[in-house]
């Protein structure tokens, strides 16, 4: 078997491992889903009618703004995803685990791939539960199966993106409580973005900043193939930011992983 079919078939039985102890321990899919169901609840039902009528729309208020609000509910979902992430990672690094997986003839690459891949899994199922809920307080998505298709697609490739990040900053982090605090940040940023209100009703030196961070074109993909509005270049932007995030959370994650010692 060649290189990459030996990295391939270890990287399987990593993710076989990663998706049983997500069974056994499903702690990581219930915050993905728990705490932005809990936004969605608080954002609909306490400030949806008067931030519904100021989307522009006269007679808008509450229903319209479910349907503009879901898309940064799901972005906040993935977020959530990326503490947990961290956290595993983390506590194979402290409790030995990873030093055993060292001692064995397997593909390196193969431990973190299981982490990651498991985790986009662990966060599409956590979605579904936000997308049931997000349907039943009124959510009417008029996409197609081609559209929602796509919006899965941008879902996975963000989760992945943010994975690998995750999994670099639990690699670098010294213990589990470190690593459960270091991606906070990643779950403030969509606050500061066009997933809850429009940029444009932000002051200036704000709005500069919510145009230009990774969530905002992520949000308007999303909200153009789910709702039928304008997507522009939002599309192009937000899968290059997921690819520049990957790219960066691989690179650092590698090098965590070869330097730092196993204990």
């Amino acid at each position: 078997m060649t290189t990459l079919g030996l990295t391939l078939t270890d990287s399987a039985t990593m993710l076989r491992r990663n998706l049983r102890r997500a069974v056994r321990y499903p702690g990581l899919t219930v915050i993905v889903a728990a705490l932005p169901i809990v936004f969605l609840l608080l954002f609909v039902y306490v400030f949806g009618g008067t931030l519904g009528a100021g989307l522009g729309d006269p007679s808008g208020g509450r229903a319209e703004y479910v349907t503009y609000v879901v898309p940064g509910i799901l972005v906040l979902a993935i977020t959530g995803g990326a503490q947990g992430t961290a956290i595993g990672i983390a506590m194979d690094m402290t409790e030995g685990i990873i030093a055993r997986f060292r001692t064995m003839s397997i593909a390196r690459a193969s431990v973190l791939t299981g982490h990651v891949v498991g985790a986009v899994i662990q966060t599409l199922v956590g979605l579904a539960l936000v997308v049931a809920v997000a349907l039943l307080v009124g959510f009417r998505p008029d996409a197609n199966a081609l559209e929602w298709a796509a919006a899965v697609g941008v879902l996975t490739v963000t989760s992945f993106a943010l994975s690998w990040l995750s999994v670099a900053m639990g690699l670098w982090t010294r213990t589990v409580e470190a690593a459960s605090n270091l991606p906070m940040p990643l779950m403030l940023l969509p606050f500061f973005g066009s997933g809850f209100v429009p940029v444009e009703s932000m002051p200036g030196w704000l709005r500069s900043f919510a145009e230009h961070q990774p969530f905002t074109p992520v949000n308007e993909t999303l909200r153009g193939l789910l709702t039928g509005t304008a997507i522009g270049s939002s599309a192009v932007v937000a899968v290059a930011w997921c690819a520049g995030i990957s790219l960066i959370g691989y690179l650092w994650a590698r090098a965590n992983y070869e330097r730092r010692p196993a204990r």
